[in-house]
């Protein structure tokens, strides 16, 4: 059966955010736009291993709990880039940030469930070895 720490997933969620502009910013300055957006990945899988970590128990735990935080980070980004979008090109930019919303769950989703599952092995690691 599937535990789901909501505590975590939230903490995981402010983390990924904070991480994720941050280390995408330093990126892109340093070595440019399309480098820095996998930079923002990166800080976003170290968020969801930290999820994994503290949830804990099986790999499902990490992989659901991960995911959780990537459907929400999903939302975060896709409605940011909606209000953007429209901000900038109108009703056009709208439906690109609405694409942006259903591609970012799908790639955060897979991304938190990847890092969700390393932070219940470096957990289990840790166990193990003590």
């Amino acid at each position: 059966m599937v535990e789901i720490k909501w505590k975590s997933v939230l903490l995981g969620l402010v983390l990924g955010v904070l991480l994720s502009a941050t280390i995408e910013i330093l990126v892109t300055v340093a070595f440019g736009m399309i480098v820095g957006l996998f930079g923002g990945a990166a800080g976003f899988l170290i968020a969801t291993t930290y999820v994994g970590y503290r949830v804990g128990g099986t790999y499902k735990n990490g992989a659901v709990n991960g995911a959780l935080v990537g459907i929400f980070m999903g939302i975060v980004v896709g409605v940011i880039g909606i209000i953007l979008g429209f901000t900038i090109a109108g009703a056009s930019g709208a439906v690109t940030g609405s694409l942006a919303l259903i591609v970012g769950v799908i790639v955060y989703v897979i991304i938190g469930m990847i890092g969700g599952t390393i932070g219940v092995l470096l957990k289990d690691r840790k166990e193990s070895s003590i």
